[in-house]
């Protein structure tokens, strides 16, 4: 199983971006998806998740109504959409595929995941 990562970068405060996440191996449309992140010397951290249908998605308090995570199961990918970023944004992110088919709700525990792609650098920086 192998995910990759893309779309991170460098983004003033109040831009946008967005970062995808293709995955290969498995059978994309049977599993939940999430977005983790890590700060430079912080702990990693939930940043949101969509359940194996896509109908239902979670995210960490503080990016939500800013962050919108999405798949396309057509194309093996989930998005992560951020918009109104601010410099406590700034982390590698990573995707991450849950270990559990058809997973009944959202687990915002890494530990639920076992298969993660390999960051992208978001730097929010005036």
């Amino acid at each position: 199983v192998q995910l990759q990562a893309s779309g991170g970068g460098v983004a003033q405060p109040g831009d946008s971006l967005r970062l995808s996440c293709v995955v290969s191996g498995r059978t994309f449309n049977n599993y939940a998806m999430a977005w983790f992140r890590q700060a430079s010397g912080k702990e990693r951290e939930f940043v949101a998740a969509t359940t194996w249908s896509g109908k239902s998605t979670n995210y960490k308090e503080s990016v939500e109504g800013r962050f919108t995570i999405s798949r396309d199961n057509a194309k093996n990918t989930v998005y992560l959409q951020m918009n109104s970023l601010k410099p406590e944004d700034t982390a590698v992110y990573f995707c991450a595929i849950d270990a559990v088919p058809y997973r009944i709700g959202l687990a915002p525990e890494g530990g639920n995941y076992d298969y993660w792609g390999q960051g992208t650098q978001v730097t929010v920086s005036s």
